[in-house]
């Protein structure tokens, strides 16, 4: 999606622009003030987690929480789909001016609007403490938070084949009625594709997890072989 080629052009004029916005963020994922009553529905960890929760604290003092949770959502995306770019993200040897190119890539990639400062402000602390490489698991963190904050679970279901909508309809609302679900929330559906479960499912819910797969039920089989052997 993004070539290394255009992310590295014309990066002497993009060094002016990326020292102005740093000098702007340096505090941005300091350490909360005592006077902070900004409290994130859940705790995440890890120094990812520490950027994470920097932003949802920023973004809820600004009323900025739903535009920014579009724009985070759709930086991951974009990370996720394009390798280069996430090797690119990862390179120790980046230069300011690298850094400044890059960052306004993304931030037109996404979509960011001129007075979208949130967002832009977690791009350019990333890229001042040289942590660009950390974007995907912030970006996964703050998904958590948000997905607390509305009152979400999380189900993620593995199965060997993508599952038809069908299916994942009849799953959600069967474990919606269910005691892995408290009142009032709301159940979030997740189909990852594993091949090596061979069949069946596996079902996930917040620390939950229920082992229906065929690779289970052979390596318990092989186990109960082995000691009757």
């Amino acid at each position: 999606m993004l070539s290394r080629q255009s992310l590295l052009r014309a990066a002497r004029s993009a060094a002016p622009r990326q020292s102005a916005i740093l000098s702007q963020t340096r505090s941005f994922a300091s350490p909360a003030s005592t006077s902070d009553k900004v409290k994130p529905p859940v705790a995440v960890y890890g120094l990812d987690g520490t950027y994470a929760t920097a932003l949802y604290t920023a973004a809820v003092k600004t009323s900025t929480l739903e535009p920014t949770a579009k724009a985070v959502a759709s930086l991951n995306n974009i990370v996720a789909k394009d390798a280069k770019l996430a090797t690119i993200l990862q390179a120790p040897t980046l230069t300011q001016a690298d850094k400044g190119q890059i960052i306004a890539e993304l931030e037109k990639a996404a979509g960011l609007p001129s007075s979208d400062k949130t967002v832009k402000n977690l791009l350019a602390t990333l890229a001042e403490n040289n942590r660009l490489s950390l974007l995907s698991g912030v970006c996964a963190k703050f998904g958590e938070i948000m997905s607390a904050s509305r009152g979400e679970v999380e189900m993620v279901v593995t199965s060997a084949t993508q599952l038809d909508n069908k299916t994942l309809n009849r799953l959600e609302t069967a474990v919606s009625k269910s005691s892995y679900v408290g009142q009032g929330k709301k159940l979030k559906v997740t189909n990852q594709v594993n091949p090596d479960i061979i069949g069946g499912l596996v079902v996930e819910i917040g620390d939950r997890t229920i082992d229906l797969s065929v690779s289970s039920k052979v390596a318990r089989m092989n186990k109960l072989l082995q000691d009757t052997l």
